[in-house]
């Protein structure tokens, strides 16, 4: 998106000094890592609650034992380095309204709803790491962003207008971070699978400028 700030840290840098020796990471590094992965820990619980219950239930203990997990190593990076870092709050649908009706109102089926999840949880992933980063997002742009997606992912609207689907097109890029995790920790994960075709086909549609939503498109077997 050309946001500036974004070439301030050497991401390959980071993540080779985050392997060897963490313990050497300078502030703004360790700023990044450590707010990246406090994100990661709290981003699942909320997704969560966006998806049926059958899901929400069957994942809950994994997803509170990672954020655990995510949260000791954040703190001992950011120890290190003698910063302060916080973790975001993500929406929950309790949270939400579209069109003045619960998020959740207009849209069923785990697809749509994980679309809609992603859509919104995604962008508010980004906006704390990116700010953890100095990358400077247009706020003007991030409240288009947020307003469309909830109506477009919601069933309300029919059209993304081209800043929000390049914006959102970029988030969904999200299914080769899904696919790499798979990969380096040998999961084999059908479940990871099956969130890496949804995560990709959303961003190749969106990538096509597709007219009709992908809560409408996925409803019609589009």
């Amino acid at each position: 998106m050309g946001f500036d700030g974004a070439d301030a840290l050497d991401g390959a840098g980071v993540a080779a000094a985050l392997r060897e020796n963490p313990s050497e990471l300078s502030p703004a590094a360790a700023r990044s890592v450590a707010a990246t992965l406090l994100a990661d820990g709290r981003f699942s619980e909320p997704y969560c609650e966006w998806l049926p219950a059958w899901y929400e239930l069957g994942l809950i203990a994994p997803v509170r034992y990672g954020e655990w997990r995510l949260r000791r190593v954040a703190g001992a990076v950011a120890d290190a380095a003698d910063v302060t870092v916080t973790a975001p709050q993500f929406s929950r649908p309790s949270d939400v309204t579209i069109d003045g009706k619960p998020a959740l109102s207009r849209v069923s089926g785990f697809r749509e709803r994980f679309l809609l999840a992603d859509a919104l949880l995604h962008l508010e992933w980004f906006e704390h790491a990116a700010a953890a980063d100095g990358i400077e997002v247009p706020a003007g742009l991030v409240e288009q962003t947020r307003t469309e997606s909830l109506s477009y992912y919601g069933g309300v609207r029919d059209e993304l207008s081209p800043p929000v689907r390049r914006f959102q097109r970029l988030l969904f890029a999200d299914d080769a971070w899904v696919r790499r995790v798979d990969e380096r920790y040998g999961l084999n994960s059908r479940l990871f699978g099956f969130w890496e075709r949804l995560l990709s086909a959303e961003r190749e549609r969106l990538a096509a400028g597709a007219g009709a939503s992908g809560a409408q498109a996925g409803a019609r077997g589009d």
